[in-house]
């Protein structure tokens, strides 16, 4: 009975300190929970809102000043362009004024007056600017051709012939610059070009083939069109040096063209003009009907245009 009482005391009093040791637990670990508290679910915590309120603040100040120079700024109105005339020099100005804008001239007057207003120290070349109402992303209506000017165009062209054999001494004796076969190709290997025209045979063009990159955008690819590929050499070569020119419509339908020099004269540029017009009237394609010249200008290198009527 005395060792049952003892292990019931000793029991008891491991349970007390037991249950004292929890309550010290609690004790200390109250404080810690009431410092981790958080802001229950669907409120803000005083700090949040104390920084939303703070950064509201900055982006009025923000806002404010901008504001206030916009309003204050003054608009400034915006001048229209001024023309051409009034941004030239004065010898522009003073040609530009022997011009009736209102009137369309004939091709006559308008190539005499072309050359009476041309501003430039050099020898100027007189232009010819005509709108066609084509549309050249249709194949029938790209018109395109080439003319030979009576009195040429004023600029010596340095023709090379691609040819062999006899043609070698046709091309020779009509004033070809550069002939052969081996001679040009081997130049056309380090991309030299050293002529403004290239005329070859039919038989050689398959050799030309490999060179249609370098020589198809500076418009010197030999074709049968514009006349640089043929079987009569010598006529080819004359024509070339005589003042053959072609002509095409760029991607407005507006071909540009120099019909000669301003030293010519006018009635040397007038039966120029004349040329380059009947050659156009020719080339009307079929599938235009009504108006195929929309309008034309006559005007010279630096100087006034002048509206003409065909």
């Amino acid at each position: 009975m005395a060792e049952s009482k003892k292990t019931d005391k000793t029991a008891k009093k491991s349970q007390k300190k037991s249950a004292e040791k929890s309550q010290a637990d609690e004790v200390k670990v109250e404080p810690i929970r009431k410092q981790t508290t958080v802001a229950k679910a669907g409120k803000r915590s005083t700090k949040a809102v104390k920084e939303s309120e703070e950064k509201a603040i900055k982006e009025e100040r923000k806002k404010a000043p901008v504001k206030a120079a916009r309003d204050e700024k003054p608009k400034v109105e915006q001048k229209p362009p001024r023309r051409r005339e009034e941004r030239a020099g004065k010898k522009y100005r003073e040609a530009a004024n022997q011009i009736d804008k209102s009137k369309s001239y004939n091709l006559a007057e308008a190539v005499d007056l072309a050359t009476k207003t041309s501003t430039a120290k050099f020898d100027a070349t007189i232009e010819m600017h005509i709108n066609l109402a084509v549309d050249p992303k249709q194949a029938d209506q790209n018109v395109r051709d080439t003319v030979v000017m009576p009195h040429g165009t004023g600029k010596s062209a340095k023709i090379a012939v691609f040819a062999e054999s006899d043609d070698i001494e046709k091309a020779k004796k009509a004033g070809a610059d550069i002939v052969g076969s081996d001679e040009i190709l081997s130049a056309l290997d380090k991309e030299k070009i050293d002529f403004d025209i290239l005329i070859s045979t039919p038989a050689l063009m398959s050799k030309l083939g490999k060179y249609a990159k370098l020589l198809g955008p500076r418009g010197m690819m030999p074709n049968p069109k514009s006349g640089t590929v043929t079987s009569n050499i010598s006529q080819a070569v004359k024509e070339a040096k005589a003042g053959r020119v072609e002509y095409r419509v760029d991607q407005s339908g507006i071909i540009h063209l120099g019909i000669g020099k301003a030293s010519f004269g006018p009635q040397k540029l007038l039966e120029n003009a004349q040329t380059v017009v009947s050659s156009l009237r020719s080339s009307k394609p079929a599938s235009i009907k009504g108006t195929y010249i929309k309008s034309a200008y006559v005007t010279s290198t630096m100087g006034p245009s002048i509206k003409t009527e065909l």
